[in-house]
């Protein structure tokens, strides 16, 4: 990933360092290993800007949220979405499972927990953490929140199937954190996390929220990391020859000639994996991801109140949390999006990334691109559809 790409990314901090203080020494010593908790130390505003209470009761109590997006449970038990939801109409069809804010309120005074799920979809400031988060680790990444109101029991010991980072946003929570698959025996960490603080648990981890004397806010972030056995069944998936073909009907008489068979296909198929162009299976997987994240594009729809004029005098920003990495195919220049692909001619490679490298509060008029492209007509052309795409934004919008 281009450094220019990361730094347009996320906040102030990037999202990795904000979860794990040093990333190098994170990735070196704990990513897939070990839990660790990390104090937030210089951070008092915790991740507040991610998640307030004030958030969680506008949410809540003003935007008609529906059900999955949200669900309340009590000592580790659902309660039934009819408890705490009511029916509606949009127009003239029933909207089923809208929030009843006065039963969640009361749900909540005796002891539930409001679990908002799904925040990278519908949150901005989570969606944008969650965008820079994937774009540091590679892999994809979801976040749910739970809100736990003073004395009442969290969930119960159990593990999750992908890694996990608990950041805590307001008040406090004790935590019971045991060793994970691939770190040494220990006894479990009994500990309390307060605004700002972390904890890293890799897939597997026993891990229990225990009960507290404060309300607490937390994000959980569940990051889905790709396994090599993944990539690699991937790999072998291509090579049909090796693969196809039934086994032989009768071969439990004769296990021999099974086996005398399967050798041969396992000879083919090692042959066939040998001649796998590594190169071009990393390409491919790095497009794949870079082309499929959630857009973040806010200001597209206004911008397109009005017709989208471009000549040499507009001057454009990129727009914030846009992603474009450029591929120079030999026949085609292929700019990764974020959420999809742009191909064009390869002639137009150098006024791409001119305009790929622009920084977070830079402007770009578009004559400077005609040192690339000569022609006005065509510099307007290929910057309107950039507009278009939502990688830019005529100056001001944003």
């Amino acid at each position: 990933m281009s450094q220019s790409t990361l730094e347009r990314i996320g906040a102030e901090r990037p999202p990795l360092e904000r979860c794990a203080g040093a990333p190098r020494s994170f990735l070196e010593n704990d990513w897939g290993t070990r839990a660790s908790v990390r104090r937030g130390g210089a951070s008092p505003g915790g991740f507040e800007d991610l998640l307030s209470l004030d958030d969680v009761d506008r949410f809540l109590t003003t935007t008609a949220l529906r059900s999955p997006f949200f669900r309340l449970v009590k000592a580790g038990e659902r309660i039934p979405e009819s408890a705490y939801t009511r029916s509606g109409r949009a127009g003239s069809r029933p909207v089923p499972g809208i929030v009843d804010p006065a039963r969640v309120a009361s749900l909540f005074g005796e002891g539930a927990t409001i679990v908002l799920q799904g925040l990278h979809r519908w949150s901005e400031p989570v969606a944008r953490f969650c965008r820079g988060l994937e774009l540091e680790l590679g892999h994809p990444c979801q976040v749910n929140a739970y809100i736990t109101p003073a004395g009442a029991q969290g969930l119960d010991l159990h593990t999750d199937a992908h890694d996990v980072f608990v950041l805590q946003a307001f008040g406090r929570k004790r935590w019971e954190l045991h060793e994970a698959p691939g770190e040494p025996a220990r006894d479990p960490l009994d500990v309390e996390v307060r605004p700002g603080d972390t904890i890293y648990l890799p897939a597997g981890t026993p891990h229990a929220a225990r009960a507290q004397d404060e309300l607490s806010g937390h994000l959980t972030v569940g990051i889905h990391v790709a396994r090599w056995r993944d990539v690699l069944a991937g790999i072998a998936g291509r090579s049909a020859d090796a693969l196809d073909g039934p086994v032989p009907a009768g071969w439990l008489v004769d296990p021999g000639a099974f086996a005398e068979e399967l050798g041969g296909r396992l000879g083919a198929l090692a042959s066939a994996l040998g001649e796998v162009d590594v190169q071009s299976v990393a390409g491919e997987r790095r497009e794949r991801f870079l082309s499929t994240r959630a857009t973040l594009a806010r200001g597209t729809i206004a911008e397109r109140a009005t017709p989208i004029t471009v000549d040499d005098r507009s001057v454009v920003t990129r727009r914030p949390d846009s992603i474009c990495e450029l591929l120079v195919k030999p026949d085609r220049l292929v700019a990764l999006l974020g959420d999809r692909t742009l191909e064009m001619p390869v002639r137009l490679a150098p006024a791409m990334r001119q305009i790929a490298r622009l920084g977070v509060d830079e402007a770009l008029a578009v004559r400077d691109l005609a040192q690339h492209l000569p022609d006005a007509a065509s510099r307007a052309v290929l910057v309107r559809r950039l507009v278009r795409e939502g990688m830019l934004t005529i100056a001001g919008w944003h």
